[in-house]
């Protein structure tokens, strides 16, 4: 056995007689093929942990996922992948994970954002989510929540990558905390170095059509504006800026945050939005499972509407009945 050395692990100092990186999972009790690792800022490829020796102050970072529409002929697709149901949910804020999954399941949704953080060294066996939900049935999209700089959230996603082999992903790269609106300078920037690297970036943006071409001309396979502020639930602010982005988009819009009930999705996709995002709206109604259904619906609803295509508004009355030959 190797001597003991001490080390950094998810920020904590540690002593380990672990000679290897592979030996050091192993007396932490970790999966390997569950986990991703940095030592000293570099991602350790999965394949060669076994030899990946340890030095003394070393320091790791150990992480995994967590919780951070229905089929039709109308499916749509992203950087090649197609699906059909137009929702997209979070998979965060719930009570467990076991009602994450069963409103996912209500939902009908094919797609998930995970947040990508630290294992808890001290409890390796601490239920996951991907225990409750199945990335290889669900489509695990990697984001980098929390993050406010372009360098820290390229660097979460190369571990996302390492993770799982990721490579379509969402970025968000956050201003400040208390609105959460994004900060497009280093958006636009970890957008163009994503996209050199090989992965498939959506990208949450501010509901300006001329920052969500810069997004797409940088490499953007997916263009996701703000209804309004994350987690605020006060619906589509501003309808005319979401329409002029579609209408300007030669990739896929999906209106991300703001959505509070049914009716503020149906609206997303009455502006011609290819599908939403959401999270708070379903995991913090007081019926997580119901609301999870009753989104599943709106966003059908309202992509029926749009392809329906709605009367046109008129300033005056216009009766359903001719008042010709009236008795």
């Amino acid at each position: 056995m190797s001597a003991q050395i001490e080390i950094t692990v998810n920020g904590e100092i540690r002593r380990t007689n672990a000679g290897t990186i592979a030996e050091l999972a192993e007396e932490l009790e970790l999966d390997p093929a569950k986990v991703a690792v940095e030592r000293n800022g570099e991602i350790v490829p999965r394949s060669t942990l076994a030899e990946a020796r340890l030095s003394a102050d070393d320091v790791l970072e150990i992480v995994h996922f967590v919780g951070g529409g229905s089929g039709t002929d109308d499916s749509w697709s992203v950087a090649g992948r197609t699906f059909n149901s137009r929702l997209i949910v979070g998979t965060g804020k719930y009570k467990d994970f076991e009602q994450n999954a069963a409103a996912v399941a209500a939902s009908g949704a094919e797609i998930v954002t995970v947040a990508v953080r630290r294992v808890n060294v001290s409890d390796p066996k601490a239920p996951m989510l991907t225990d409750f939900i199945d990335p290889k049935k669900i489509t695990y999209l990697p984001n980098t929540a929390g993050c406010f700089t372009a360098e820290d959230a390229i660097r979460t996603l190369r571990l996302a990558r390492e993770a799982g082999g990721w490579d379509l992903v969402k970025l968000e790269v956050l201003g400040e905390a208390r609105t959460l609106y994004p900060d497009m300078r280093e958006t636009l920037k970890a957008t163009e170095v994503l996209a050199k690297e090989g992965f498939l970036p959506m990208v949450y943006c501010v509901d300006d059509p001329i920052a969500a071409k810069q997004l797409e001309e940088a490499g953007a396979v997916a263009v996701m504006p703000l209804g309004a502020p994350i987690g605020s639930g006060l619906g589509i602010q501003n309808q005319v800026t979401i329409r002029l982005i579609v209408e300007g988009a030669s990739v896929p819009v999906l209106v991300d945050a703001g959505v509070g009930t049914a009716s503020d999705a149906a609206v997303a996709m009455e502006l011609g939005c290819d599908g939403v995002l959401m999270n708070t709206a379903i995991a913090e109604a007081k019926n997580p499972i119901r609301m999870a259904r009753a989104m599943k619906l709106s966003v059908e609803a309202g992509r029926e509407a749009y392809l329906a295509g709605r009367m046109g508004r008129r300033k005056y009355a216009d009766p359903s009945s001719p008042l010709a030959g009236l008795i």
